[in-house]
């Protein structure tokens, strides 16, 4: 092919060897096309990418420990509410010797929470990771730095206080707010600070549940929305690193104690995979149950406090 024919087939597609890749595949243009060298895209790693994975690593570090801050916080709030001492030692709240008087401490827990709410930031309302990705596609991963603070200390308050939460969100919220000032402190651009958030959330569930891969994984599926090496890399050292954090404070014991188990039989499968099944309905279902309940409150003629 002569170079003007080349030079007409790319002012008519659009130049680069991106958009090279995705010529659409007609066999009028069978000829043309055989002839035409394009390169297929690919995304290499350069400058920009390392510079995002380095401040990933330091940011792991941050959001480790402030995940060791909230579990300790947690701990401090459950001594306060159950036993009225000054503690952070790990200690249950069924163990208490308030009587009925136990049911108390979880309304008092809730009001301090809804006053963070109102005077605070109506943001530490939510569950931690829907609001996250709403910060993602809505907001450019924008999220506004008393979130930072206010997030795990409300959610060490509700849970310390007996609140039937866990510490997933809050730190996840915690880790990606913790990103999200990061990038917004260093003007980078909204992929990489979208990058910088999910490498917070991801260190967070990391460094609370020891699961480096699960929050990759996690964070890819929720928050990154993508697959691709400029985001994925910083995501991964942010979780390894987190969980050497982890490692360094609480060893390397898993989160949740499981027993040996035995090889399954032909039954002991089908089970398994039946229950998979019926685990999955239920999760539909509560998942559906549960922001029912939220727009039913929201319908109260109360206010939302």
């Amino acid at each position: 092919m002569k170079k003007p024919d080349v030079e007409r087939i790319e002012e008519a597609i659009g130049e680069g060897p991106e958009t090279r890749a995705q010529l659409p595949v007609a066999p009028s243009m069978g000829p043309a096309l055989a002839s035409l060298r394009a390169p297929s895209f690919h995304q290499s790693v350069d400058r920009r990418a390392v510079f995002i994975s380095g401040m990933a690593v330091v940011l792991a570090i941050v959001a480790a420990l402030v995940a060791q801050g909230l579990g300790a916080l947690i701990h401090f709030f459950t001594n306060l509410a159950f036993f009225g001492r000054l503690s952070v030692q790990p200690v249950s709240p069924g163990d208490n010797t308030l009587g009925p008087w136990v049911i108390v401490v979880p309304v008092l827990g809730a009001i301090v929470v809804g006053l963070m709410a109102r005077y605070g930031s109506r943001a530490i309302r939510g569950h931690g990771i829907p609001e996250a990705m709403e910060q993602v596609l809505f907001n450019k991963s924008r999220i506004p730095p008393r979130m930072t603070l206010l997030k795990p200390l409300s959610a060490a308050i509700a849970i310390g206080t007996g609140g039937p939460f866990g510490a997933e969100g809050p730190i996840i919220a915690t880790g990606g707010a913790l990103g999200s000032l990061l990038g917004q402190g260093l003007h980078v651009t909204a992929d990489e600070r979208k990058a910088l958030l999910a490498a917070g959330a991801a260190a967070g569930m990391a460094a609370t549940f020891g699961a480096p891969v699960s929050a990759v994984l996690l964070a890819v599926e929720l928050l990154l929305f993508e697959f691709k090496p400029r985001s994925v890399i910083p995501v991964a050292l942010a979780t390894a690193t987190a969980t050497g954090v982890r490692i360094a404070f609480m060893g390397g014991a898993p989160a949740f104690a499981i027993p040996d188990l035995v090889t399954p039989s032909g039954g002991a499968l089908a089970f398994y995979g039946a229950l998979g099944i019926a685990v999955g309905m239920a999760s539909v279902v509560c998942t559906r149950a549960v922001y029912w309940l939220e727009d039913a409150f929201e319908k109260l003629p109360l206010h939302w406090m």
